[in-house]
């Protein structure tokens, strides 16, 4: 399996279990088609400073990443039947502003879509 941020594939991470979820080497939530947080690895828990079971079973967009409740990243997820996409974002909730590239994975075969997180070492 591929481990790469733009390379690895929706299959390939619908695949792993847990622990190979979090040794990935960027932040992983996995949403429900209703935006209910299904799997968040503790890559994504280290870096955004919140547990898994204060994650897990909330509203992605409402309760858990409001900053992304919008036409980049939300809307995408409603509007397209298949989604791979890297965007440039800055991560603001609970942070300071933080530059990321998100990567959005959704399949119209699979239920569960990804927003991928990496964060870059600034010098």
């Amino acid at each position: 399996m591929n481990k790469e941020f733009e390379a690895v594939r929706i299959e390939e991470l619908l695949a792993l279990d847990g622990e190979h979820l979090d040794a990935l080497p960027f932040g992983l939530i996995g949403i429900a088609p209703d935006a209910i947080v299904t799997l968040y690895n503790a890559t994504e828990s280290k870096n955004a400073g919140l547990r898994p079971e204060s994650v897990l079973g909330k509203h992605f967009f409402e309760e858990v990443a409001p900053c992304m409740n919008n036409f980049m990243v939300a809307q995408r997820f409603a509007d397209e039947d298949g989604l791979d996409h890297v965007v440039p974002y800055v991560l603001t909730l609970r942070m300071r502003p933080t530059p990321v590239r998100l990567r959005l994975l959704k399949a119209p075969e699979y239920a569960t879509r990804f927003v991928l997180i990496e964060r870059r070492a600034t010098n």
